[in-house]
């Protein structure tokens, strides 16, 4: 009976802190989000992308992962439904990455060609905005049935704009996931080259857009393609044309591959269930327990 006892309290105990442990991460979940982390293999420098298309000359402030990396980071460390495709993440060195004010710049090329920027001057961006809008709802379909948040597109966080002499298209776009308060940024470059586009996308929360931008336009200054793959280096009869020009980089093709990234949270959601799960195979054990100590009832 005295056993019996204990072990009703133990467990009295084990339902009064579990709460805790499902809202506020204990410090052996923390030192799991750094264990992820320093599995990453960063790199400082001058770093040439794959394929040698282009080439980023890193400065401190900021650490580059690879492909595979990159991967791993978005699905199992944000959460975000597919990570793949992408040739590199820029992490700044000074963001608590798994926190709400964690961000990081994803980066991406799309091989389709040369893209012409001849009408870019005749986009009408709110026309372009509702359309976005339409297709992250269609969108959210298959999300919820994969088991990922809903997203809506809010609007524009920075207006498109594009820089004909640099050929470089910067635009921000701001995103809400399911009922969260704290909405998400998506700030967006895009840089034309001979063959394709080099997308990079930092991710980091809506409030945090002063800041990115800032950072962004020293992201942008170190990365440039490589001789032979810029967009001067076209060579008209003989490299292939793109499909489409400047307004599907924003709302089509492209920005459905690469643009709508979002913190979802995953590796530390990931850590909050493995806790929980473990709750309650405890609370599944006293259970049985006390079923088996149960007395019999008199025949």
């Amino acid at each position: 009976m005295r056993k019996l006892r204990m072990l009703m309290i133990l467990a009295a105990t084990l339902l009064v802190w579990t709460p805790l442990w499902a809202d506020e991460p204990s410090e052996p979940v923390f030192e799991s989000a750094q264990a992820f982390l320093d599995s990453l293999h960063y790199e400082q420098g001058t770093i040439e992308l794959p394929n040698g298309i282009a080439t980023l000359d890193v400065p401190d402030g900021f650490n580059y992962i690879g492909p595979e990396d990159s991967k791993r980071f978005l699905e199992e460390g944000w959460g975000n439904p597919d990570g793949s495709g992408q040739i590199g993440m820029l992490l700044p060195t000074d963001s608590e990455l798994f926190g709400e004010s964690g961000w990081a710049v994803v980066i991406s090329y799309q091989e389709d060609g040369y893209v012409s920027d001849k009408d870019a001057h005749k986009i009408d961006y709110d026309d372009l905005l509702k359309s976005m809008q339409a297709s992250t709802r269609k969108r959210n379909k298959q999300r919820t049935a994969q088991g990922f948040k809903p997203v809506t597109l809010v609007g524009w966080a920075a207006a498109p704009y594009y820089d004909s002499e640099a050929k470089k298209l910067y635009w921000a776009k701001e995103l809400k996931i399911a009922q969260e308060e704290n909405h998400t940024l998506n700030y967006n470059v895009r840089i034309l080259g001979r063959k394709g586009v080099l997308v990079m996308n930092a991710v980091s929360a809506m409030d945090q857009l002063p800041m990115i931008k800032s950072r962004m336009e020293q992201v942008i200054a170190f990365a440039d393609f490589n001789d032979g793959y810029r967009y001067s280096d076209f060579n008209p009869g003989v490299d292939k044309v793109a499909a489409y020009g400047i307004a599907a980089l924003i709302g089509g093709k492209l920005a459905l591959k690469a643009g709508l990234l979002a913190k979802l949270g995953g590796l530390l959601v990931a850590f909050k269930k493995i806790i929980i799960i473990g709750f309650m195979a405890v609370a599944g054990f006293f259970s049985k327990l006390f079923r088996r100590r149960k007395p019999s009832t008199p025949a």
